[in-house]
């Protein structure tokens, strides 16, 4: 019998990954802030719960899709949490991408209830929660994450132990300062090719199988090239992200000035609006 999973946020992520998991045929419990996010899910099959303390009382894997390092205490610790809830042997699986420290707290407070905690951030946005080929990266017990493994492989195809608790949310630590520093570098390819008068669609049909080529330039760049700025990732949550990564750096004396300069510059966009656009409308920084 397939085992009953609570899922907490459904978002531009969570959506796809309930549905991956329901079409796998495990029964899904979900909760969200706002319900009315939750209808097409509940029509498809999903059940609806009132608050993350009746999804951990249900389901024997919790896992957490939300915001914000202080949406996810909220959800663990907060009255009506999920530790409020949940019983030994259950599972917690927080995929946020949120600081190493919490994953840790977690970690330790999932512990003194007999239960197992694992921090499992993904890359891949939307498009990869869709298709289920997210990237998971995983931190906690090594047996944990082998006996939860079948249910990450429904939701990705690139799924790795990265070691002790936070060592997941350390590991998309790097993700995002990659990222950052090369949604610049391909930023600026594209405004550099529309200010040499080139065809910007036979520019990246020539470098983007080459050296220079991304996953950011195959899949936001033609994005870009439609003027469609929907967020398969928010420009918000883009820099909680970088500002947890610049934290961390500081923590252990490190200078990252490509990951400062993306945040710079994302920052401004923020300003100018754009918080809620995807992290491809770097572009109009430039105008």
């Amino acid at each position: 019998m397939q085992k009953k999973i609570g899922f907490i946020g459904i978002g531009v992520m969570g959506n796809s990954m309930v549905r991956n998991l329901m079409a796998n045929g495990y029964p899904v419990f979900i909760y969200t802030r706002t319900k009315e996010k939750a209808e097409g899910l509940v029509a498809e099959g999903a059940s609806w719960k009132a608050s993350p303390k009746e999804i951990a009382e249900e389901a024997d894997i919790i896992i957490t899709m939300v915001g914000y390092p202080h949406d996810v205490e909220t959800v663990y610790f907060g009255d009506n949490g999920i530790f409020a809830g949940a019983g030994k042997g259950k599972v917690l699986i927080d995929m946020t991408t949120s600081t190493p420290t919490l994953a840790k707290q977690i970690f330790e407070e999932a512990k003194n209830h007999e239960m197992d905690a694992l921090d499992a951030p993904v890359s891949g946005g939307d498009i990869g929660a869709k298709n289920g080929t997210l990237s998971i990266m995983v931190g906690g017990t090594e047996k944990v994450f082998n006996e939860i493994h079948p249910v990450f492989s429904v939701l990705g195809n690139n799924i790795v132990f990265q070691g002790e608790a936070g060592a997941g949310q350390h590991t998309k630590m790097c993700n995002q300062i990659a990222i950052a520093s090369n949604m610049i570098g391909v930023t600026e390819a594209l405004v550099y090719a529309r200010n040499a008068g080139l065809d910007p669609e036979k520019m990246l049909a020539s470098i983007s199988t080459g050296a220079a080529g991304s996953w950011s330039m195959s899949n936001l760049l033609p994005r870009v090239l439609k003027e469609d700025y929907s967020p398969g990732f928010f420009i918000k949550h883009f820099i909680k992200d970088m500002g947890i990564a610049l934290e961390e750096a500081k923590k252990m004396e490190l200078e990252l000035p490509g990951l400062a300069l993306a945040e710079k510059l994302y920052q401004s966009l923020a300003g100018k609006g754009e918080e809620d656009s995807g992290t491809q409308a770097l572009i109009k920084y430039w105008g």
